[in-house]
């Protein structure tokens, strides 16, 4: 198992430009196809089934690193943090029995559950923190998705240098997983807008970039396909894995 997680991660770092050869790497065909073998063979042999590891709190980083895109300047952004996010709503919906706008207050009286998790980024850091949120399983079970609906895509407020929004996805399975997580806290205090506030997505099973931040919206779909790039990620239409487990 650890020689698969090695592959897996080691080509995951070439595309990330964590070596010399990344740039070559990322226009090379071949080596697509290879790391598209490389993920299929990650996903059916290590899964999500299992737990990531979760640590004490004296285990929990002093340093954890900002990831690459900047915090969102939109006017809409600048306004929920003016109100302190009390006209933030967290809008699932698409394929579902009961879409819903969620209010940051509404989410904050829900179940919590906390863990300390390490963060694998593809950049080439990791960091333990404790997380405080919702299980997203749990809000999944209010809206109820419908028959076909396969996967749970992330919509977030930030966007890069060009305008592309950010957004990211997982398969329901991997949304339903007891430590995926809807984060509210980071450390035992609301997370800060450099770090995705309100509300970030947590998913410890899978590298950081799944992890999306400043989640506006959580739209149900039967396939990603017809989505921005049509791979399910900002970082996959860019020649990321889909399936980035660890």
């Amino acid at each position: 198992m650890k020689r698969q997680l090695f592959i897996a991660t080691s080509l995951s770092a070439a595309l990330a430009g964590c070596s010399a050869i990344g740039t070559k790497l990322n226009d090379n065909a071949r080596f697509h196809s290879v790391l598209d073998s490389a993920e299929a063979l990650d996903q059916s042999i290590i899964g999500t089934h299992g737990l990531a590891k979760e640590y004490r709190a004296q285990d929990i980083s002093t340093n954890f690193p900002l990831d690459s895109l900047p915090t969102p300047m939109n006017s809409y952004y600048n306004a929920i943090v003016r109100d302190q996010f009390r006209s933030y709503k967290l809008v699932v919906d698409g394929a579902v029995e009961r879409p819903h706008a969620f209010t940051l207050a509404q989410l904050e009286k829900m179940p919590q559950k906390r863990d300390i998790t390490r963060h694998d980024c593809v950049e080439g850091w990791s960091a333990i923190a404790q997380w405080d949120g919702v299980p997203l399983a749990d809000v999944l079970a209010l809206v109820r998705p419908r028959a076909g609906a396969k996967f749970v895509v992330f919509h977030s407020m930030d966007s890069d240098q060009q305008g592309t929004a950010y957004y990211e996805s997982l398969n329901l399975h991997q949304a339903t997983h007891p430590q995926t997580l809807l984060a509210l806290r980071q450390n035992g205090k609301p997370i800060t807008a450099d770090r995705g506030a309100p509300v970030r997505l947590r998913v410890p099973t899978q590298l950081g970039y799944k992890s999306a931040k400043w989640v506006r919206r959580i739209e149900i779909v039967g396939s990603y396909g017809s989505l921005f790039g049509g791979k399910g990620g900002y970082w996959e239409d860019q020649g990321y894995e889909w399936y980035a487990g660890i």
